[in-house]
């Protein structure tokens, strides 16, 4: 692996980064998340145990390697609580290698109301945790940061001031009852060993990372339709899903930045609202969710399955200038006669090349000669649409079934 590399997703999410972070953190330093919050569900599977990370970064299953939660992640103290306390059970110690950025601004309880009670009018499809509220309080400058602990008289006047804000929204605009002020505050409060424990200054320790020469990995959460620029808006997340996320997201520049590695699966994905030209309504769309076990780590919600657009995966190669392609579930297809590609679209339609089917097993296959010969035409193929090397193939949900060219 390249001394710095990113991993990100080049669809709508759920292309499978989870699992290709765990498997190349063995020999890094140190894994980074710098965007999003605990929308994000990153699957690992290990000896037949399956772990679901929304906050902390997926190198943790590691013993001696390092995490970050960046400056551009919106924090969720009680879920971030939760989620430390679960891996602590597992017998995961986060004792000198576990740091927040004094930067990230925090979810409140009224955030979360105010997420669920828009969406019910909008119908976004947002996960409903107060993503997009707390980044509009980011932008408007008016959010509290984990940083703001350190002085916490303070502390208490700006929450309470943010609070009432909330309330006045939720009042005025949604016709919806207070959250008590006080309740918010006491709430916040009682998580406050979490910025005694891990909270510091990310950007110094990445500074020193880096002049020791030392290996990072930089971790992306949901996906590059799904970003607030480039996305599909308004049905997009709120954050910088892009390789550009990582340097505000973290404080660092891009020469720093080795090697990118876009995810994508054999097929595509989506959870909630928003355009889908390839999605199908048929039995293959009912195949694909089925052999997939297509739902959503966050929400449990079904999501849309269709066929793999190249046209949207071109562009998202483009944007995030990718290295490298990692193909994920392409054991999913391994049942179907035949397989479509969108090549180009017509008036907002698909235009499909279509693959015969390999009809064979490739799951659990570690070796690119072993896969059958119509998986092989159908990997080639998508190289040369794309321009872009496919250096990581994923056979199956667990660390060891992957093939790396």
């Amino acid at each position: 692996m390249s001394k710095n590399t990113l991993i990100l997703g080049l669809q709508w999410g759920d292309e499978g980064k989870g699992k290709i972070v765990d498997a190349l953190s063995e020999d890094t330093h140190a894994v980074c998340r710098f965007q999003g919050g605990h929308n994000a569900g990153h699957t690992i599977k290990v000896n037949g145990e399956q772990t679901v990370l929304h906050l902390t970064p997926s190198g943790i299953l590691h013993p001696n390697i390092n995490c970050v939660i960046g400056n551009g992640v919106v924090l969720s103290l009680e879920a971030l609580d939760k989620e430390i306390n679960e891996l602590k059970e597992a017998g995961i110690s986060f004792d000198n290698r576990f740091y927040i950025s004094s930067s990230c601004c925090l979810i409140l309880p009224t955030h979360i109301k105010i997420d669920q009670v828009r969406d019910k009018k909008e119908s976004i499809g947002t996960t409903g945790r107060g993503i997009g509220p707390a980044y509009e309080d980011k932008i408007a400058r008016r959010a509290i940061r984990l940083g703001d602990f350190s002085d916490e008289a303070n502390f208490k006047k700006k929450l309470e001031k943010l609070v009432t804000y909330h309330n006045k929204v939720l009042n005025k605009m949604h016709d919806e009852d207070s959250i008590s002020v006080q309740q918010v505050v006491d709430e916040i409060f009682s998580y406050k060993h979490l910025y005694d424990n891990f909270c510091c200054d990310t950007q110094n320790l990445l500074i020193d990372w880096i002049e020791e020469d030392k290996s990072i990995l930089f971790e992306g959460a949901q996906g590059t339709l799904l970003d607030i620029d480039q996305g599909t808006y308004p049905f997009v997340t709120s954050s910088s899903t892009t390789a550009g996320g990582v340097s505000t997201g973290l404080g660092i520049g891009p020469k720093y930045i080795d090697k990118i590695i876009g995810i994508t699966k054999a097929y595509t994905t989506r959870v909630g609202e928003g355009p889908f030209i390839t999605e199908l309504f048929d039995a293959n769309g009912e195949m694909l969710a089925k052999n997939g076990h297509e739902f959503g780590a966050t929400t449990g919600r079904p999501r849309r399955c269709g066929w793999l657009d190249l046209v949207a995966l071109k562009k998202a190669v483009f944007i995030n200038s990718v290295t490298d392609l990692c193909l994920t579930k392409l054991d999913v297809l391994d049942t179907f006669k035949e397989i479509s590609v969108c090549i180009k679209y017509d008036n907002g339609n698909p235009i499909y090349k279509i693959f015969e089917g390999w009809n064979d097993k490739t799951e659990g296959v570690t070796d690119f000669n072993n896969l059958p010969h119509n998986a092989k035409s159908y990997i080639n193929f998508i190289e040369e649409f794309i321009g872009c090397e496919i250096s990581i193939v994923s056979t199956g949900p667990s660390r060891d079934q992957t093939i790396t060219r």
